[in-house]
């Protein structure tokens, strides 16, 4: 059986560097400026929005209803912070974002 690995220490970049890194498993660092809670959309996803607020952020974090919990109340807890999220970037609608899980994901820089 064939087990795929992650990287030990994955690489550390920017909030701004994400875009070039589509595809993989990385640290994205960077401030959270704006913390929205989309209640009404299906899933009812958190983001975490670095270096700009929606719609010109440069990055996002997702924290998906069903995981919401884990995080406690994630805009007091991440808002106007520098953190790092680690996971697997990927692009949705050209922007670049990590979906978190657990808060083991994120650091606090």
């Amino acid at each position: 059986m064939l087990i795929a690995a992650r990287p030990a220490n994955p690489q550390i970049i920017t909030a701004r560097q994400a875009k070039d890194h589509i595809g993989e498993t990385a640290k994205v660092c960077g401030q959270v400026v704006s913390v929205p809670l989309a209640f009404k959309t299906r899933g009812q996803p958190t983001y975490l929005n670095f270096e700009k607020p929606y719609p010109n952020q440069v990055f996002t974090a997702v924290i998906w209803g069903l995981d919401r919990g884990k995080f406690g109340d994630p805009q007091q807890r991440y808002l106007n912070k520098r953190i790092c999220v680690t996971g697997r970037i990927k692009a949705y609608r050209g922007q670049p974002e990590i979906v978190l899980h657990s808060p083991t994901q994120v650091t606090e820089k």
